[in-house]
């Protein structure tokens, strides 16, 4: 218990250093400009296997995330690589890592449309897919662009990741999953070689995209499927409802994040909690009940002026 209890601090302390950073680099891009909108912005997660999985900056376990800004644009993104690899001897965390991190490295570079984050994820994957040495696996990924000069926020996601923005205590826009069958997302995919036919595989163009203005005091959640298997939408409301106001609060915006990653967390690990996971394995005919064990990535927004 000891060890466990050990595992999970160390864990906790570098989320919230990440997260702080994030914090750190947003408003100090911004001090000069006031005028128009600009994301401040947290992290927090957790690997499913906390002594033994990944936990620095930019991943945790299996999952991969980033945050950075370009001139007038502010980025973010989630990936979650598929853990069914493994069992091949490939590490699933390195192709949604190497998708996050090349996504960052673009945007810095200002290789990237304002307009088209689709685009942005395309050119991660397709530059993924000409590696010299093959990175293996498969991801599903959301990645946001905000548009400070527009006040629009565009998004671009494929599979079971996803987003949820609230505004005055409610949902006003929330991406939708995109399932091939019940708990098989889609996915951005690199096979080994002659397993094309036997792994799904969808291109990045299939992602569903959206477009939509913000306003200051806006609360947008990216994150895994971690998260929203196992943590109710109405008690996610309700968590971001607590992150109003606080752009110019840092500690207490993360502490909302890393609320909603321990909440999500412990229900992963509740065998006797009837899961959003669960509910919708009954939908399709799966006698289930319990959480979801995964990996947790929790990265909280918040539109400021």
């Amino acid at each position: 218990m000891m060890q466990s209890i050990f595992w999970t601090g160390r864990v906790l302390s570098r989320a919230l250093r990440n997260g702080l950073s994030s914090f750190t680099n947003a408003t100090e891009l911004n001090v000069s400009n006031k005028k128009h909108p600009y994301l401040v912005s947290v992290v927090c997660g957790f690997p499913k296997d906390i002594a033994n999985g990944r936990t620095r900056k930019g991943q945790f376990g299996d999952d991969a995330w980033f945050s950075t800004h370009f001139n007038n644009a502010d980025v973010i993104g989630v990936a979650d690589g598929v853990g069914g690899w493994r069992a091949y001897g490939i590490d699933p965390g390195e192709f949604s890592s190497y998708l996050m991190r090349t996504c960052e490295r673009l945007v810095r570079m200002g290789h990237f449309k304002l307009s088209e984050p689709g685009d942005l994820l395309a050119k991660s994957y397709y530059e993924l897919l000409e590696h010299k040495k093959p990175i293996l696996g498969s991801s599903t990924a959301c990645v946001m662009i905000l548009d400070r000069n527009e006040s629009i926020m565009r998004a671009a996601n494929i599979g079971d990741s996803g987003y949820m923005v609230v505004r005055g205590g409610r949902i006003v826009h929330r991406s939708h999953e995109q399932q091939h069958y019940f708990n098989t997302p889609y996915q951005l995919s690199l096979p080994p070689p002659g397993h094309d036919r036997n792994v799904l595989s969808d291109r990045p163009e299939s992602a569903e995209t959206s477009e939509f203005r913000v306003e200051c005091g806006d609360v947008i959640l990216v994150a895994t499927d971690g998260v929203f298997d196992n943590v109710p939408e109405p008690v996610l409301v309700a968590e971001m409802r607590r992150a109003q106001g606080l752009e110019g609060d840092a500690q207490r915006l993360q502490a909302v994040a890393n609320s909603i990653a321990w909440m999500a967390r412990n229900l992963s690990f509740d065998g006797c909690y009837m899961s959003p996971f669960a509910k919708s394995a009954r939908q399709n005919g799966i006698d289930a009940i319990g959480g979801k064990p995964d990996d947790i990535t929790v990265l909280l927004a918040i539109v400021a002026l």
